[in-house]
């Protein structure tokens, strides 16, 4: 497609989901299932180790968890620190 093209495709106003990931958790079911309200879950990460944004199973980023404007409202939001280059996949 030549560029003029790209800019007038009609999926570019389509929305899309990411899902960030902040880390995961492997627990023994039995954990899992005395789990009650307060209790911490660990995760396999450090609270600065970056966190990944994929569009359905495919990771399409890297970032960094940041504040949003004013600390009060508790706005979370990503830096991005790396964006996976896609050129020449074909999955």
């Amino acid at each position: 497609m030549a560029d003029g093209t790209i800019n007038h495709h009609p999926l570019r106003t389509v929305s899309l989901e990411i899902t960030v990931s902040v880390g995961r958790a492997r627990p023994k079911i039995r954990d899992l299932l005395s789990m009650q309200e307060n209790d911490i879950l660990p995760l396999d990460r450090k609270m600065n180790d970056p966190v990944e944004l994929y569009v359905g199973e495919r990771l399409i980023a890297k970032g960094e968890l940041q504040l949003l404007g004013e600390t009060e409202s508790g706005q979370l939001a990503v830096r991005l620190t790396e964006v996976i280059s896609t050129v020449g996949d074909t999955n």
